[in-house]
């Protein structure tokens, strides 16, 4: 029952950060120590769980697909993203800096994490670290757009959102927001449109199914060569998270209200100069270094479990 708890939490804690533009739910997994144990029991939703399944054999399902591992933790996701992802997004429309400062922190120390987890480096390993590194950094800085949320629009969203939300340092919710399905995702999820949100999932399913398969099938032949893009990718996506940013252009959404539609990474004093809004530099270092203080603490606390 205890590691039940502990995993429901850790579901909580993906679900609220996947309700960030810009955090993945998938560094969450890496830091709480479930990320291969989650893609390994994603992939196991094949067509032997589906005979399994038919034929009546509902136990040896269940144990195939590690059936209580994914219950408890979606039940968290969902738990997280219909209470706490409200006040989250509260903290990222009230206090921006202060929230992406500590965003900023625990995924810088998750970085680190994962490359003290490559045994030695090489120039390929180097290599590859770079080029997801820039990948990142290029995904982050794409002006966001908005579509018309067809039927087609929003099952394909879903199998892109959802690749994204499983890989650490690339964030699903961004992804929605660059391809202009954020607004008409999160409005159904507040309005409980389950015409909209079925499809949205029908596209996750979808996704999920195919895209766990290739990380699994990375981590057993390559898995250095995996560590090393995901690390870049935790990198290269601080450009989205830099906590101090000045919008240089805007946008008038569907609701007639006005979005940030370009922003430039600034320093915080210029920050401070640029908008007349103050800076909050101490109070947003003390964050910094909270976010990675929890990530070492928790990998210490799961080093001493193994």
């Amino acid at each position: 029952m205890s590691a039940r708890i502990k995993l429901f939490l850790k579901g909580m804690l993906m679900g609220a950060a996947d309700a960030v533009p810009g955090v993945s739910g998938g560094t969450i997994a890496f830091i709480t120590g479930i990320y291969e144990e989650l893609i390994n029991s994603i992939k196991s939703v094949d067509m032997d769980a589906a005979r399994l399944f038919l034929s009546g054999s509902f136990k040896d399902f269940w144990k195939h697909i590690n059936g209580s591992f994914l219950l408890v933790l979606i039940l968290g996701i969902v738990t997280s993203i219909a209470t706490v992802a409200g006040s989250v997004l509260y903290l990222l429309d009230t206090y921006p800096v202060m929230l992406w400062a500590f965003f900023f922190g625990l995924i810088l120390a998750s970085c680190w994490l994962i490359m003290s987890q490559i045994d030695t480096w090489n120039m390929w390993l180097t290599l590859i670290f770079v080029v997801g590194a820039m990948f990142a950094y290029l995904v982050t800085s794409i002006t966001p757009t908005e579509i018309e949320p067809t039927s087609l629009a929003v099952f394909l969203s879903g199998m892109v959102a959802i690749c994204a939300m499983i890989l650490p340092g690339v964030s699903g919710s961004f992804i929605l927001l660059v391809i202009g399905m954020y607004t008409p995702i999160l409005s159904a999820v507040k309005a409980f449109d389950v015409q909209l949100l079925g499809l949205f999932l029908a596209g996750c399913v979808v996704g999920i199914s195919g895209f766990s398969r290739v990380l699994s099938w990375m981590f057993v032949h390559y898995k250095m060569a995996t560590l090393a893009v995901l690390a870049g990718f935790m990198l290269g996506s601080l450009n989205k998270i830099w906590p101090w940013k000045y919008t240089t252009a805007y946008a008038i959404n569907r609701h007639g209200e006005q979005v940030p539609l370009a922003q430039d990474n600034v320093l915080p004093l210029s920050y401070q100069a640029l908008t007349g809004e103050p800076s909050y530099l101490y109070a947003s270092l003390a964050l910094m270094v909270l976010g990675g203080a929890i990530v070492l603490l928790m990998e210490r606390g799961l080093s001493s479990q193994r």
